[in-house]
């Protein structure tokens, strides 16, 4: 059993391995977590998805460590967000669009960077969130926002507004890569 002053962790790179820019290598990125001292760093697909044991700390403190470390070591800049194991069990038990969804790939969490974000900000996503969409449906959750795009993402007009309010403080990914993440933190060491 692990000692109450370690947890699990799930990191979210932004805006990694999309295009051409930014690359980097799933397995310099898990050195590089594992070299900050953290545990058992595993990956999931190769578009910046960690999960990862280590000490109790804020996760703010443990996304700045890995930011940093990424200029410093890899010469990549990328927004870092990251939850324990237990705010991510609360994102995918929160999510209302499950019974809607019948593609995982076609269903969106946007994580919000913070559960307490600004009263105007959850104002304005609230307001989009309970908008009616042609196709689609939105939520909002209290650590992300959910969007269900029947007709593909890259054709979901939700979607794109939630990105373009949210902006660079968030990161999103498909429902399936988020019950691969969950599976990882629930997983026996």
């Amino acid at each position: 059993m692990r000692a109450m002053t370690s947890k699990r962790y799930v990191a979210l790179l932004r805006g990694v391995n999309v295009g051409r820019a930014k690359r980097i290598a799933m397995a310099d990125l898990r050195k590089l977590v594992g070299d900050l001292g953290y545990d058992d760093v595993r990956s999931v697909l190769n578009s910046g998805n960690l999960v990862f044991s280590g000490p109790v700390k804020p996760q703010d403190e443990v996304a700045t460590q890995i930011e940093e470390a990424l200029v410093l070591k890899l010469g990549v800049a990328a927004r870092v967000l990251v939850l324990d194991a237990f705010e991510l069990a609360e994102v995918i038990a929160g999510n209302p669009l499950l019974d809607q969804a019948g593609d995982h790939s076609r269903l969106l969490a946007f994580i919000l960077s913070s559960p307490h974000s600004s009263p105007q900000a959850r104002q304005a996503l609230e307001g989009l969130c309970g908008q009616e969409w042609q196709t689609g449906a939105t939520a909002l959750g209290q650590r992300a926002a959910y969007v269900w795009c029947p007709d593909g993402i890259l054709d979901s007009a939700a979607a794109a507004a939630l990105g373009k309010q949210l902006g660079d403080s968030t990161t999103s990914r498909n429902w399936a890569t988020l019950l691969k993440l969950h599976a990882l933190c629930t997983a026996p060491l």
